[in-house]
């Protein structure tokens, strides 16, 4: 235990001076859909995005979320300075493929997380509008790194507008920012922004719609700024559902 406490304490340290978050300048966002978003520390050392869609239900990527280890939600104070907040149960959606998400391809990256402690804010589920289509904008929150490689600059909310490219459909989706189309680097996810929230405007409400799987540099190399991929919760949201009701959560009002 004084060993997973020190790694603790040691991501706490890391993100208490928190920097930029998706790689491309995004600017911060702590109010509208930024409130639901929260940071994943894990004791391997990881650290990975969620998102509150319930009082004490976190929505995020089932890679991040790994057997073996124990997560803790990273609150911070009115003091700016960063406490640990129990997580009690996790879920990942038993279709998962590792193998198959780090090849890019379509798999249930999905999971769930429940808290000790109820949080305020939570915001509704759903599925991307249909039919989908090249050019639909998105927006995607993380906590991830603005600097590959650089773990400290990572740790604040931010978001970023991005748009469809490609064949999007209910398996996967992916993103690039209409400015550099993932040719030249721009806006995108980075480490640490897995599990992500990605959200529609759906009738002028914030629905997150996706999480972040992935991402790719310019033109498919690796990094960030170039692809973001998302799985959508197109075909996830009924084992969402059962999930929470199994726990007892009630998820957020669509």
């Amino acid at each position: 235990m004084k060993i997973l406490t020190r790694m603790f304490a040691g991501m706490a340290l890391l993100l208490a001076n928190p920097a930029l978050a998706i790689v491309g300048g995004a600017a911060p966002s702590t109010e509208g859909v930024g409130r639901s978003v929260v940071t994943i520390v894990g004791s391997r050392g990881n650290f990975c995005t969620g998102s509150l869609i319930a009082p004490n239900l976190v929505l995020s990527a089932a890679h991040c979320v790994g057997p073996g280890a124990i997560y803790k939600i990273v609150e911070y104070g009115v003091d700016h300075q960063p406490r640990l907040e129990d997580v009690t149960r996790v879920a990942a959606h038993p279709g998962f493929n590792m193998q198959t998400m780090l090849a890019h391809r379509a798999t249930a990256d999905v999971s769930l997380l429940q808290l000790r402690t109820p949080k305020k804010n939570p915001s509704p589920i759903g599925a991307p509008a249909a039919p989908l289509a090249a050019g639909d904008r998105f927006i995607v929150a993380g906590v991830g790194v603005t600097i590959r490689g650089d773990g400290k600059s990572g740790g604040t909310v931010r978001t970023a507008d991005l748009i469809a490219t490609g064949q999007p459909g209910t398996l996967q989706i992916r993103l690039v920012d209409p400015s550099g189309v993932g040719v030249r680097a721009g806006l995108g996810a980075c480490t640490g922004d897995s599990g992500g929230p990605v959200f529609e405007d759906q009738q002028g409400r914030a629905v997150i719609v996706g999480v972040v799987s992935w991402s790719t540099g310019p033109n498919g190399a690796s990094g960030c700024g170039g692809l973001t991929g998302v799985t959508p919760l197109t075909l996830y949201r009924d084992w969402i559902a059962k999930t929470a009701q199994q726990w007892g959560s009630t998820l957020a009002a669509p």
